[in-house]
């Protein structure tokens, strides 16, 4: 559920870098290789790693354009002739041009051309079909290049073409050349924001690994590591708790008590468990990264661990803890960061949080705009994704402050620091989903129809189509519908929803049930009374055999069941009653009130 429930706070991210291996042959992970080796278990591409958890990873920076774009040039002589290509000397001498021509700062274009050329002289040497591993590096060579111009959609035929290269059953290089490739494909779709295809490919690599390595080697935890934060990022806790109990185990064997490992593997346990609701282990975990940290002198991290045990202590409603824990990292992100560094601001961020839990709203407004100021002059080296995740943050406490039109336009800075980085795209959706919320809180349901609309092509885009999230989002889509009288889309946006939310949450969720009624009501308002009849019958059943008739909503639907088989049983040639009585017979409700009502079949902050 990206976007709205964040399981992150994006780290520094460094510039995105090309590396071109300096030899023609490749240096895969060997089985035999020490674990302080260059080789490891992480994408050997050369993009860097993308950020699904706050465990200690880098995020990615925006691509450089290519310099040369933008000008028109006259057509140049080729480098080479074609029939050169042939010459087996050529394919190592063009890697090694592309690794100067990026080394001396000439721009990737260049580079790109030699790479291009050199795989395909790879190809063109190839010997009775014998699988070239030359050919599969310089296939990677080529990936990054495009993935540092940002053209990230022609990185990915390039890398599909390279892991067909290696055949694994020809021994440990070729086996983890192909685990590279794998990898590196999975960096790319995740930078497309293509998350399910993103965790396959990643699932694949390390398969390939596993096979080669062994299912206990240390680089095989890395990788687990990996790919369970890409299960988080995905909102799919039960495999990444799965793989981080692995990872845990191989690190108990491998590494000594209190390593940096075992303190990082603990990090992510921890936001698994609390993303679960399992607050206590949770804790638990933070306690024991945190001493293995002290252990090792790291201050730093200390206290960012000390910003997780104040979130535990916070959903616990254990405030007084968790207002200790979040002054003791203050502290020392003051001492060693200065008073204007985000990581203060992300602090003051967690504490107004509290403060207006407590009910201490002075003391929270203050915290906002202490925080606010630090996004306005950041220091140098902070990162467009760290002010927008903040904004994001204070927004949603200017929302319980209700006061939508400033929250509003905290989400529309976030967006704008975030709408030109790749691998956003999911949390672009998510800001734009609570925009659509605000927008519709406010009576402005055209402006809302449209960041609902964005959204889902977004989450289109990027493969979420059967989240739980994006069912709740084609629920809120719905609403602005009705609210537009665009009642046929609105049909069609339940319906749709109505058939996620059934299978990612079950028909008695009150997510599903809220679509259910809307759906009834939408039925209704086109004429298909037997059709709405048939929905609250079913919703009725259902809440009479599972959930129970407390629920105040219940004696809703029945009056409205009972209003509709009435009119089943004569012409319905009277005029139609409005939409507002419909979705909601208590059409004169108060704002205030409507908002609550509403937001009972919708997001849930």
């Amino acid at each position: 559920m990206p976007g709205l429930v964040s399981v992150k706070t994006p780290p520094e991210a460094p510039p995105l870098r090309i590396t071109v291996p300096a030899e023609s042959s490749p240096a895969p992970i060997r089985p035999n290789s020490d674990r302080s080796d260059p080789p490891n278990p992480k994408p050997a591409s050369p993009l860097p790693r993308r950020p699904p958890s706050p465990s200690p990873s880098t995020s990615r920076a925006k691509p450089s354009p290519d310099r040369s774009s933008g000008k028109k040039k006259s057509p140049e002589k080729p480098l080479l002739d074609e029939s050169s290509l042939d010459n087996p000397d050529l394919g190592p001498f063009l890697l090694k041009l592309a690794r100067d021509t990026i080394a001396s700062g000439d721009g990737p274009g260049k580079a790109l051309e030699y790479a291009l050329r050199a795989s395909k002289s790879f190809e063109r040497c190839l010997s009775d079909g014998e699988p070239s591993l030359d050919l599969a590096m310089s296939l990677h060579v080529v990936a990054a290049i495009y993935c540092s111009l940002g053209r990230f959609e022609e990185a990915v035929p390039v890398l599909e073409r390279a892991i067909k290269v290696p055949d694994a059953a020809r021994g440990a290089d070729h086996a983890l050349a192909a685990f590279s490739g794998y990898m590196q494909l999975g960096d790319t779709h995740s930078m497309l924001g293509q998350l399910d295809r993103s965790i396959e490919c990643y699932k694949e690599g390390l398969k390939i690994q596993m096979g080669a390595l062994g299912e206990t080697d240390p680089r095989v935890a890395e990788t687990c590591r990996y790919l369970a934060e890409a299960h988080v990022q995905a909102m799919q806790f039960d495999e990444a708790e799965n793989l981080s109990k692995r990872t845990l185990e191989i690190h108990r064997v491998h590494s000594p008590p209190a390593s940096l490992e075992e303190a990082a593997d603990r990090r992510l346990m921890a936001l698994i468990c609390e993303a679960k609701g399992d607050y206590e282990s949770a804790l638990e975990h933070l306690v024991l990264a945190s001493m293995a940290m002290i252990a090792n002198g790291q201050e730093n991290e200390v206290a960012a661990i000390d910003v997780s045990i104040g979130n535990i202590y916070m959903s616990l409603s254990r405030f007084d803890e968790a207002v200790f824990s979040y002054q003791k990292a203050l502290t020392v992100f003051k001492s060693s960061k200065g008073d204007n560094h985000p990581s203060v601001a992300s602090v003051f961020v967690r504490l107004a949080d509290l403060y207006y839990k407590t009910g201490k709203l002075r003391e929270s407004r203050s915290y906002c705009e202490n925080a606010l100021r630090i996004f306005a002059k950041p220091v140098p080296g902070t990162t467009p994704e760290e002010i927008a995740s903040g904004m994001t943050e204070i927004s949603a406490i200017y929302e319980s402050f209700n006061e939508p039109e400033e929250a509003l336009k905290l989400l529309q800075k976030a967006m704008k620091l975030l709408e030109d980085k790749p691998g956003q795209q999911s949390t672009i959706a998510g800001i734009e989903a609570r925009m659509g919320v605000m927008f519709y809180m406010v009576g402005r349901y055209e402006e809302a129809h449209s960041s609902f609309e964005s959204a889902v092509a977004k989450l289109k885009a990027s493969g979420e189509r059967k989240s739980a999230f994006y069912g709740v989002l084609l629920n809120q889509m719905g609403l602005a519908c009705v609210q537009l009288f665009k009642i046929d889309e609105a049909a069609e946006l339940f319906e749709e929803a109505r058939e996620i939310l059934e299978q990612e949450c079950g028909p008695c969720h009150q997510d599903t049930l809220g679509v259910y009624s809307n759906l009834a009501a939408t039925y209704d308002a086109m004429g298909r009374v037997e059709d709405a009849i048939e929905i609250l019958e079913y919703v009725l059943k259902l809440r009479e055999e599972k959930l129970g008739t407390a629920n105040p909503d219940f004696d809703d639907e029945k009056k409205r069941l009972a209003d509709l088989l009435k009119e089943a049983g004569r012409s319905r040639n009277k005029k139609a009653k409005s939409l507002e009585n419909l979705i909601d017979p208590n059409s004169k409700r108060t704002k205030k009130e409507g908002s609550r009502k509403w937001s009972a079949f919708g997001f849930r902050n």
